[in-house]
């Protein structure tokens, strides 16, 4: 069974950065999908990033050019780097894995397991 911890969330300014870590157990994590999704308060979640095999990576118009997905595979962990953080990026967000050998795809239904999310809050 495949466990996914988040870690790196916190309370930061807007236009600071936050590295955001999840750390994958219980299956092989090179070339299966990987992503990152956020929750708002009172909104539905939403997608941010994907990251698949052969280092493709894929990213929410809301975010490219300020966010970039990484992983290391020696490691097993995904990474997340926030750069120019923005009040509205203000979530919880959560690390999701799904199938070998697909493209970074950001719909949620394609992943099939999930972690339990940190905190990420941008005062402005």
């Amino acid at each position: 069974q495949v466990q996914l911890i988040e870690s790196g969330g916190g309370l930061v300014q807007a236009g600071d950065s936050l590295r955001l870590s999840c750390a994958a157990s219980g299956r092989n994590f090179s070339n299966y999908l990987m992503g990152w999704f956020r929750q708002a308060p009172g909104k539905e979640r939403e997608s941010v990033a994907a990251s698949a095999w052969h280092d493709r990576t894929n990213y929410a118009d809301s975010v490219k050019g300020r966010f970039t997905i990484s992983r290391d595979n020696a490691k097993s962990t995904l990474y997340l780097q926030m750069n120019s953080l923005k009040p509205e990026d203000t979530a919880v967000y959560y690390c999701a894995t799904g199938p070998k050998w697909v493209p970074p795809t950001l719909e949620s239904d394609k992943y099939d397991s999930w972690g339990q999310g940190t905190q990420v809050t941008v005062s402005s």
